[in-house]
């Protein structure tokens, strides 16, 4: 089970955000689908065993050096089940151009099991690089392209327009190490039942050659986010399969509600 958990927690933090609450009349302009102050909170299980929670938010930066730029936070924490196998306590921050059109910087603070990291990552657009920084080890830079996302905000971006059934969508990403373009695939529009109700979503498949890591060792391994089929297209639900076992984290409440 900890293998499991330890997958869990690393891959909701490469898919997912989060943030905190934020004045709700400052609406971010249209054509987002989202604004700032959203809130979204979700439930994961490991089969049938409830394990944990994640929460995702947007924010306005209150960084002096990104004016206008917008925070989106994401924090996860394993239940007290959990807990007695692999501890989880770990909050990940993205900061995004006025535009959104890339990201600024990325931060994680790590607390799962043994591990305890404190990361950051600049991007440096002027040199095309992205400068990688963790507690007690020397900087590494990587090499990019051009605008990029972070693991934290490539969600949000993929959010930004319409879901095209049996569509495909390539998202740059960039965590400070290596740098990726991760294919993304559009299946068909399906109803499907969440703790507040039913609503239509379109599920997205990334390829599995992109991720490595844990899907280099399941050759039947299997990545779905769904997103709501309407202006929202809020991530309603992430499922896996994977040698280690299999997971869920679905939405149990959001602000503003989506019903």
């Amino acid at each position: 089970m900890t293998r499991t958990l330890h997958f869990l927690f690393a891959l909701i933090g490469s898919f997912l955000p989060t943030l905190s609450w934020a004045d709700d009349s400052a609406l971010l302009a249209e054509p987002f689908p989202f604004q700032i102050g959203e809130r979204l909170e979700y439930e994961m299980k490991w089969s049938f065993f409830p394990v944990g929670s994640a929460s995702m938010e947007l924010l306005a930066s209150d960084s002096s050096k990104a004016d206008g730029a917008k925070l989106i936070h994401f924090q996860v924490r394993t239940n007290s089940f959990a807990d007695n196998f692999y501890k989880v306590r770990t909050s990940v921050s993205s900061t995004i151009d006025p535009s959104f059109t890339r990201t600024l910087r990325y931060e994680k603070i790590q607390h799962e099991g043994s591990t305890h990291r404190e990361i950051m990552v600049e991007y440096d657009y002027p040199n095309k690089v992205a400068r990688y920084r963790q507690k007690g080890q020397s900087e590494m830079v990587t090499q990019i392209p051009g605008p990029v996302f972070d693991p934290l905000s490539i969600a949000y971006f993929f959010r930004l327009h319409p879901i095209v059934q049996n569509g495909e969508r390539r998202l740059p990403t960039c965590d400070g190490k290596k740098f990726r373009e991760v294919i993304v695939t559009a299946g068909k529009r399906q109803k499907i039942k969440l703790p507040g109700g039913e609503i239509y979503a379109i599920p997205t498949t990334p390829a599995m050659e992109n991720l490595g890591g844990v899907f280099n060792k399941s050759p039947k391994g299997m990545l779905e986010v769904w997103y709501s089929d309407d202006q929202r297209r809020v991530p309603v639900r992430i499922s896996s399969k994977v040698v280690v076992g299999s997971f869920t984290a679905t939405l149990v409440k959001a602000f503003p509600s989506l019903f």
